[in-house]
């Protein structure tokens, strides 16, 4: 697609243009019902309940069904799917694009109570909400909350200006990562109230698209996604957006198995059998059996206690200082793969704490 038809707040392209596009910057897509937010149909078959993706004969032929499943890069399909029906919208499966898109509402919802607004952050009563109404206003309590830009004032990625008043803000994330998707108005996986996630499992409308509504344009100069920022890909984790396969794996054996690496791991470092290294077991276990718990473990108080306890124990010699950082890192990695930066940061905080009172076998003096 040339530079002339990249989609532009005055300009709308054709369907087709957009969905080649998009194609180009390696972004599979499908079809939308003319004029509809919706996956375009394509056999009677998926009108009937029980009927899935998996048992379409349409995929395998070639043809749009099921929305995201039928998803592709290929220009002789999509020139052939678009020139059937040049009305066709394009949407975006977001999976396979690696792209998280932060779709921000402004629907005007009754306010809900406050500890669903940012779910699992406490909003003291000394913050005023007055005039708070929507998603742009939650993320950006969110933002402000965390001390970093606002990702609806984020100029370096791509932006786009929904029909409805609302914007979607899209971000690429590393390919094999597993995101989830979420809506902010519901009561299970949630970043923040009126703010939905889109990603594996979910698509979203390309820019240029129009629908009855209007026409889905990008803000700014900015046509290409950002790295998903650190803070964000924490918070997401946070709130139960990562899927990591390991993590998932590591859920499903018995709940001895991570303790007995961290067993594993200070029996390697020179024994388990004295007070220091059960100490430092016992430090690492905690650490490590927040994996278990997505959220609401305690999981930053934890790794600061231990941190704590450990930078005792070194300050005191009974372990090395930059193997009990290492090892400790390595324990809430493991339980929160996503937070590695943010571990490091609380780890080396609570260790330098815990070196100004010296740990002894007897207890600190």
């Amino acid at each position: 697609m040339t530079a002339s038809l990249v989609p532009t707040q005055a300009v709308r392209p054709a369907p087709v243009a957009v969905a080649r596009w998009c194609a180009g910057h390696g972004w599979p897509v499908h079809p939308l019902a003319a004029g509809r937010k919706t996956p375009a149909g394509n056999c009677i078959s998926c009108q009937t309940p029980g009927h899935t993706a998996t048992d379409c004969p349409c995929l395998t032929a070639g043809r749009w069904c099921h929305g995201f499943h039928a998803a592709t890069t290929d220009p002789d399909l999509i020139t052939a799917w678009w020139n059937l029906k040049p009305s066709f919208g394009v949407g975006v499966a977001c999976g396979p694009a690696n792209l998280v898109v932060i779709d921000i509402d402004a629907h005007p919802h009754a306010l809900p109570t406050r500890d669903r607004l940012l779910p699992g952050i406490a909003i003291p009563e000394s913050i005023n909400l007055t005039g708070l109404a929507n998603g742009f206003h939650t993320l950006a309590l969110l933002a402000a909350l965390r001390r970093v830009l606002d990702p609806a004032e984020d100029e370096n990625t791509l932006r786009v200006r929904t029909p409805s008043g609302g914007l979607h803000v899209w971000y690429r994330v590393p390919a094999g990562q597993t995101w989830l998707c979420s809506t902010g108005t519901g009561k299970g996986r949630a970043l923040a109230w009126q703010v939905d996630v889109r990603a594996t499992g979910g698509y979203i409308i390309a820019p240029g698209t129009t629908t009855q509504a209007g026409t889905y344009a990008p803000v700014g100069t900015c046509r290409t996604p950002a790295l998903l920022p650190e803070w964000l890909a924490i918070e997401l984790s946070r709130t139960g957006h990562r899927q990591d396969p390991h993590r998932h794996h590591e859920r499903t054996q018995p709940a001895s198995v991570i303790p007995q690496r961290a067993r594993e791991a200070v029996i390697a470092a020179g024994g388990g059998r004295d007070a220091a290294s059960r100490t430092l077991l016992a430090a690492l276990q905690e650490v490590a059996d927040c994996a278990h718990t997505p959220q609401g473990a305690g999981f930053s108080d934890k790794l600061n206690r231990a941190a704590f306890t450990l930078g005792g124990l070194a300050a005191a010699g009974h372990l090395p200082s930059a193997d009990a950082e290492r090892r400790l890192l390595a324990a809430a990695v493991q339980a929160r793969p996503a937070q590695e930066q943010r571990c490091a940061q609380i780890i080396r905080s609570g260790m330098a704490a815990g070196a100004r009172r010296p740990l002894h076998l007897g207890g600190r003096p």
